[in-house]
C-alpha cells in the first residue's frame, strides 16, 4: 500500500465539532448532528466530507487522551455560515494520502500506516489536523466502502 504524498493549499472547512477520545469515540454522534444541517451550508466546493481529527503535539494515541474531531465540508468562503456551525482554517502542507478499502471501523489501514509505513519511510508526522475525505465511494460501515486518509507528514531531519 504506496500512498500518494502531495502538497496542498489552506482549506476553508465549516461544520461540527465534539471532544472525544478512542475509548469513548462519539464519531456517530458527531455526524449525526451534522448531516440533518449540512444542506444549510450553500458554498460547498464539492459533494465530499470531510473528517477532521486535531491531536495535541506530542500526542501518543493512547485511547484515552482526548482530541477534537470534525464533521465538515469543504467552502469557497466563510460568508454565510449556517447557525450552530464552526468554520476551521486548514493550514496547507504535506500530506501521505492512502486509500482505505473497507468498513470505517476496520483499522488495519491506519495500523499499516503507523507501524510499517512512517516508521519505514523517509517522513515522520507533522503536527497538522489529519482528515479523511469520504467521497462518491464512501459507504458507512460497508466492507465495500472506499475514503481517503489523510496523514500530515513533514522529511525527517
Amino acid at each position: 500500500m504506496k500512498p500518494r504524498i502531495e502538497k496542498i493549499l489552506e482549506k476553508k472547512l465549516v461544520g461540527k465539532r465534539l471532544k472525544m477520545t478512542f475509548t469513548d469515540n462519539k464519531t456517530g454522534e458527531l455526524w449525526r448532528r451534522f448531516m440533518p444541517n449540512r444542506r444549510e451550508i450553500k458554498n460547498n466546493l464539492n459533494s465530499e466530507l470531510i473528517s477532521l481529527q486535531i491531536y495535541e503535539k506530542d500526542f501518543d494515541f493512547n485511547p484515552n487522551s482526548e482530541f477534537e474531531k470534525w464533521a465538515t465540508v469543504e467552502v469557497s468562503d466563510f460568508n454565510n455560515v449556517p447557525d450552530k456551525m464552526k468554520t476551521f482554517l486548514l493550514k496547507g502542507g504535506l500530506y501521505a494520502i492512502f486509500i482505505h478499502k473497507g468498513s470505517s471501523t476496520d483499522n488495519r489501514t491506519f495500523k499499516y500506516i503507523f507501524s510499517t509505513w512512517l516508521p519505514n519511510s523517509e517522513y515522520v508526522l507533522d503536527n497538522r489536523p489529519h482528515f479523511e475525505i469520504l467521497g462518491e465511494k464512501y459507504k458507512n460501515n460497508d466492507p465495500n466502502s472506499e475514503e481517503e486518509i489523510w496523514i500530515p507528514i513533514k522529511l525527517k531531519e
